[in-house]
């Protein structure tokens, strides 16, 4: 796909659509190295804090791109179009310890320009990152105590907070593109 270099200030993201309904891939490792995996996420937030632009994404300790966003400094995020649905579905349930996920789910991992993580050919958009912030889950601060059923093994979620360092995405993801060719929600969804 042709993307196109998107100033941060202005990317312009649904942020409830992109993390609850389309999902993005979370790669971490060094593409120059040939270590490095991916990950469906579907949990995130994309702000500003400390007057930086950053995504925060959270990661679960027994996935195996946990130990490879522990060693390296980058990231990316990259949002796909609906008819990737059923390999972003292969890539949150498979583990990429012994096999190569990109292999059997039908994409290619590129260098990208930014960060020494790959970014993945077939996105609509690529959001790079470098690490500037961790924290571990700690289930005594929920103060809706039913959220820890959504950790029933107890593994809670590391959460990381990166630094944008660049973006790249077709039209509709620059800020000022017309509303009308934005992705519309899911069919079946409620709209108020």
């Amino acid at each position: 796909m042709s993307l196109q270099p998107i100033d941060t200030a202005k990317l312009c993201l649904r942020p409830f659509d992109i993390w609850h309904d389309q999902w993005m891939l979370l790669t971490a490792g060094d593409f120059a190295r040939g270590v490095y995996n991916t990950m469906t996420v579907g949990m995130g937030a994309f702000g500003s804090i400390w007057e930086r632009h950053f995504a925060m994404i959270v990661v679960r300790p027994s996935r195996y791109t946990y130990d490879l966003i522990d060693s390296f400094d980058t990231f990316t995020l990259t949002a796909f179009p609906e008819s990737y649905r059923p390999a972003l579905e292969y890539l949150g349930t498979e583990s990429g310890r012994d096999q190569d996920k990109f292999i059997h789910a039908g994409l290619t991992p590129i260098a990208c320009e930014k960060v020494a993580a790959p970014a993945i050919a077939e996105a609509e958009l690529i959001v790079a990152c470098r690490k500037m912030y961790w924290a571990d889950i700690n289930p005594k601060n929920f103060l809706d105590p039913s959220l820890d059923r959504k950790f029933p093994k107890k593994d809670y979620d590391r959460v990381y907070y990166g630094e944008v360092l660049g973006a790249w995405g077709e039209e509709k993801y620059i800020k000022g593109f017309t509303p009308a060719q934005r992705r519309e929600p899911k069919p079946g969804r409620k709209v108020m």
